[in-house]
């Protein structure tokens, strides 16, 4: 809660210090917009305040509005965040922001409505709104282009992301930039002391917008943000609000904002990337762990297995300041994997994202083995062999045979059963899933599989050593494929289908493309290689036969040997050096023969069809995923598929968009889909939870 007593300091004790004090963010919602308006007020009227500073407390200044109140009436209620700016900037007495550790959204705006700023040179300042489907809605993208310059402003506005105090010095926004934070309170109460002496109190709302060549600027922005996000109407209407800046009497563009606001915070694109919003944080908590848990210290790893997968989680170790120990059978392999991670911190460090001293002391980190007993001192493993479950069981009876007590042996396997490969050590308590998404340094999925004796403090460990890699953890129960993969093979089956009824590869793709998921299956199924798709359907046939998939996929693996993008043929034909998918016209030709053969004939298929039918069956397995324990909750599936199979963020993940439609309409729809015979009409039975969810809506 907002202090509400003012503190004085400065020379004359005329300065009034009033601290934003509410944990953990100190995020700005209505109790706390309330206290600080009154202390505002408070300051106003006492005869012996010249000025006032604003600060935050704790580790921050602010990260902005509690968005909890986007969907409630709270978010509007007087006094709103315009009203407390407002009674800033135009108040009498000038007042003065203390900027450390961030300044996002709202917190920012509360910022540019002060008459000076000072900042740490690391503080962050940002206006992330668009990352939520929205803009800024307290003058965010008045005030900005009026104290940043337009070029710097729409940077910002546009694409969401921070910037330094440091990178930010020399324009009017910020007034002081200072190395450290020890000494910002008493600068910042310094500057204030001489601004009220001169009785200065200069506003960004009575400030022109500095621009060369505005119009060009503001046409290219639009034209990138037509090519690069079609999908995102936020980024359009922070343009079109900072146009206004330059156009428009700021009263007038402040009202020209707010419509903007109201306006997108309605839209169903901000609904789905709110939702994730949350959903990414719920997804943390699991519902049958205590809160109080310890956690296992992890100061060290072990990686196991060098290629590419092993190579990615060693790095993403190394990131996070973690010394790994990584270890291979061979010499050749280990070095091979090694080289590896160094060559892709040379290409991040040529690239600026890292120098060559923070480069060094990530691979002075790196230690490559070739001894099991190497790794016994360490806390946690993570095996990344070759996914069979016997090579696995070999690596983790040698693990179990020589790591300490305590430590955690993780597997990385994205199918496998975990509660086999604890059963064939001596510790299955201390063992886990952890499975990364290729590449593992980037992508930030990580699913971790809790087995049926996996301890819960271990559990919460790995939950915890996520978030210090900088993943996005989910919850899964074991089962074949966990929650990602069992659903991505109902999707893949139905887009294998598809092809038998007279759709084509590019066609296929296309579609779902165009829906907004980053690849259409044909296309995914070539990066990752056709050959392990028909590893996976060979296995399925043993295990479960009355599972039964399209032919035509085992044909280009069997036929026409097309692996994929590693030899340059699979779905698509590619060209030497190059990822862009060339539809082939001898994969054409033999699904057209594989039709003849079988007495197929060709329809012609909607697109609508072909998303309805991929995504749909993304649903109501997801839905069986929730039947089963699987998964914790829906919104962890709409995470999963966000940050690991592309799903695009604008819908909020299958589950979300399935709500979006509406129930009703995806059950009749699946009710068409089973009555085609090509289909799989037992597929398309409603998942129990679907049926009752839509009970429940009705």
């Amino acid at each position: 809660m907002q202090e509400q007593a003012l503190k004085l300091e400065g020379s004359r004790a005329s300065i009034a210090v009033i601290r934003i004090d509410s944990p953990p963010v100190n995020s700005l919602g209505h109790a706390t917009r309330t206290a600080l308006a009154e202390s505002i007020q408070a300051a106003h009227a006492a005869k012996e305040v010249d000025a006032i500073v604003l600060i935050g407390a704790g580790k921050l200044f602010s990260a902005g509005a509690d968005i909890r109140e986007f969907d409630r009436p709270e978010v509007w209620k007087s006094p709103d965040l315009s009203e407390l700016i407002a009674l800033i900037e135009r108040g009498p007495k000038p007042v003065v922001a203390a900027i450390h550790g961030m300044a996002m959204g709202g917190g920012l705006e509360l910022a540019l409505g002060c008459h000076a700023r000072v900042a740490t040179h690391n503080a962050l300042l940002a206006l992330p709104e668009v990352k939520l489907g929205l803009l800024p809605g307290a003058g965010g993208t008045q005030r900005l282009p009026r104290l940043a310059g337009l070029t710097r402003a729409l940077d910002m506005i546009v694409s969401g992301e921070p910037q330094t105090a440091a990178e930010l010095q020399g324009t009017p926004l910020l007034d002081q930039v200072i190395e450290h934070e020890h000494v910002l309170l008493p600068a910042a109460v310094a500057l204030a002391e001489q601004m009220g002496e001169h009785g200065e109190r200069p506003m960004a709302s009575a400030r022109t917008v500095t621009a060369e060549n505005a119009d060009l600027q503001l046409a290219a922005a639009r034209e990138q943000v037509a090519r690069r996000t079609p999908r995102e109407p936020a980024k359009r209407r922070c343009i079109d609000a900072v146009e206004a800046s330059l156009l428009l009497p700021f009263e007038a563009a402040l009202e020209r904002e707010l419509a903007y606001f109201h306006e997108l915070s309605a839209s169903p694109e901000s609904r789905a990337l709110r939702h994730l919003f949350f959903a990414e944080r719920t997804a943390a908590s699991i519902s049958d762990i205590p809160k109080d848990t310890p956690v296992r210290p992890i100061h060290s790893a072990a990686v196991v297995g060098a290629g590419t997968m092993g190579a990615g989680i060693a790095q993403c170790l190394l990131d996070a300041g973690i010394p790994v120990k990584l270890l291979e059978a061979s010499r050749a392999a280990l070095d091979r994997g090694v080289a590896s991670i160094t060559r892709q911190y040379q290409r991040a460090r040529d690239k600026g994202r890292i120098d060559d001293a923070r480069m060094a002391a990530r691979l002075k980190l790196l230690t490559p083995v070739l001894d099991y007993a190497a790794l016994g001192d360490v806390d946690i493993v993570i095996e990344a062999v070759f996914e069979q479950f016997d090579v696995k069981s070999k690596v983790f009876q040698s693990l179990d045979a020589v790591m300490k007590p305590g430590a955690i042996l993780a597997t990385n396997t994205s199918m496998l059963d975990i509660n086999r490969l604890a059963a064939t050590t001596g510790r299955a308590g201390d063992v886990i899933g952890t499975h990364f998404f290729s590449p593992a340094h980037v992508m930030r999925l990580l699913e971790v599989v809790r087995g049926e004796q996996t301890r819960a403090d271990v559990l919460v460990t790995v939950m915890r050593l996520a978030k210090k890699l900088g993943k996005t953890a989910v919850v899964a129960r074991v089962c074949d494929g966990f929650i990602g993969n069992r659903m991505i093979e109902q999707y893949l089956r139905q887009a294998g289908f598809l092809l038998e009824e007279g759709a084509t590869p590019a066609q296929v793709d296309r579609a779902v493309e165009q829906f907004g998921l980053a690849m259409g299956p044909f296309r995914m199924s070539d990066m990752a290689g056709n050959d392990i798709g028909y590893d996976i359907r060979k296995r399925r046939s043993r295990e479960t036969p009355s599972l039964f998939y399209s032919r035509i996929p085992d044909l280009l693996v069997e036929t026409l040997d097309r692996k994929g993008q590693k030899v340059g043929r699979g779905w698509y034909d590619y060209q030497e050096g190059s990822y862009q998918a060339i539809p082939s016209a001898e994969v054409d030709d033999m699904i057209v023969q594989f039709r003849k053969a079988h007495n197929l004939q060709a329809r012609q298929i909607s697109d609508e069809e072909i998303v309805k039918r991929l995504v749909y069956a993304l649903v109501n397995e997801g839905y069986r995923i929730l039947d089963d324990g699987t998964a914790q909750r829906a919104s962890d599936i709409d995470v999963a598929y966000a940050t690991g199979y592309g799903f695009p963020d604008t819908r909020g993940g299958p589950m979300f968009y399935a709500d979006e439609v509406g129930l009703d309409k995806v059950l009749a729809d699946m009710a068409v889909f089973a009555r085609n015979p090509q289909a799989d009409p037992a597929f398309w039975v409603p998942a129990a939870g679907l049926l009752a969810r839509v009970e429940a809506q009705r």
